[in-house]
């Protein structure tokens, strides 16, 4: 005899994933608690920022667009089992803005499982670009070209002399490949290579390390409170190299988290300044967050702003009765669409969509600038 509510179940869940209700339902598994909280929570709030617009003037195609947040608390194991939950019991049309990279890899087989495409994941880990995965849509450089272009920075400003520390995982792995890259063009060999437990990292014997060899920099691979740990345990051993980090601590949170040690730490980004008004996209997002009554737009959240923009588009372009199928037909076939000063592009053969590449360093007043 057929259970019928488990009968009923799925079919909801069918007629949910194919379009068949007024909102349109997209999943996100990130850590809004743990190492990566702050920079997760100022993506969400400018992603919000255009949803919430968009929302306000009847949605897309009549729906309107719910977001379905859940803390995987930067564990992997638990990003995959929220990716399942969203995907098999939610019913979400898309996953959205995943955090880290061995996150997002652990939920890329239900990906290809469900035919689930994955947007804007918050990592520049080369494995989601390079083969092209079908289901994964990126909106941000590749670490590879950050570390790349620190490098080539530091070379410009005279330092010659690179320190190396990473996380023993595969966003550090990744990440170092850039490094390694950008130092093998500079024709260079970094001073100190040293990796650290991203689970349990201790930094004393490394901060040892870093005051023998002197570096003049030190270029840290590795999530916002390791960075934070790091420099605090280079100081403490008396280095007095200078820092250097990726994108994914490119937030107010880890400005904060850094204290009085921040003013000098460089940071790569992946988007234009956000107080570059010049970009239509930094205007809009500005005016957003002034008419919420909110503060100073940070590039985390200007992540997450553009994310957005490109969600709806894809979303728009599916059409009124949008499908999982529909929606990542709808995103390969984006071509030169302009969020705002910037161009996406997508196609079967390439799924980056922007290569944006810039730096910036933290101020005495505990703000970026370019």
């Amino acid at each position: 005899m057929v259970n019928l509510t488990r009968w009923c179940t799925a079919c909801l869940l069918l007629v949910i994933a194919q379009g068949g209700q007024a909102q349109i339902l997209i999943g996100q598994t990130a850590g809004f608690t743990g190492a990566v909280a702050a920079g997760v929570k100022e993506t969400l709030e400018g992603a919000k920022l255009h949803l919430d617009a968009v929302n306000a003037k009847g949605g897309v195609n009549g729906k309107t667009i719910e977001l379905i947040s859940l803390d995987d608390q930067f564990d992997p194991k638990l990003a995959s089992e929220n990716a399942r939950i969203l995907i098999e019991d939610r019913g979400v049309l898309a996953l959205f803005l995943t955090r880290g990279t061995p996150h997002t890899q652990a939920i890329l087989p239900l990906l290809d499982k469900h035919g689930v495409a994955l947007l804007a994941p918050s990592t520049g880990a080369m494995v989601f670009h390079q083969p092209v995965n079908k289901y994964v849509f990126n909106v941000r450089a590749t670490y590879q070209r950050e570390a790349a272009k620190a490098v080539s920075q530091l070379k410009a400003m005279g330092i010659s002399r690179i320190g190396l520390v990473y996380a023993d995982d595969s966003f550090g792995a990744d990440g170092m490949q850039g490094a390694q890259k950008g130092l093998a063009d500079a024709n260079l060999q970094p001073v100190l290579t040293e990796k650290f437990n991203r689970a349990t990292p201790d930094f004393a014997p490394i901060a040892s390390k870093v005051k023998q060899s002197n570096p003049q920099a030190v270029i840290m691979i590795a999530s916002a409170q390791a960075v934070v740990d790091g420099l605090s345990a280079f100081r403490a051993a008396g280095s007095g190299a200078q820092i250097v980090t990726l994108s994914n601590n490119a937030s107010r949170g880890f400005i904060k988290s850094l204290g009085e040690q921040g003013r000098g730490v460089i940071v790569t980004q992946v988007f234009p300044y956000e107080r570059s008004v010049s970009y239509a996209l930094v205007a809009e997002a500005q005016k957003l967050l002034k008419a919420q009554g909110g503060g100073d737009l940070s590039p985390a959240m200007l992540e997450g702003f553009c994310a957005a923009k490109v969600l709806v588009e894809g979303l728009r372009r599916a059409g009124a009765k949008p499908t999982r199928q529909k929606f990542q037909a709808a995103l390969e076939g984006l071509r030169n669409f302009d969020i705002g000063g910037l161009e996406v592009n997508f196609s079967p053969e390439d799924h980056t969509g922007l290569d944006f590449s810039d730096l910036s360093i933290i101020t005495v007043d505990g703000k970026f600038r370019r």
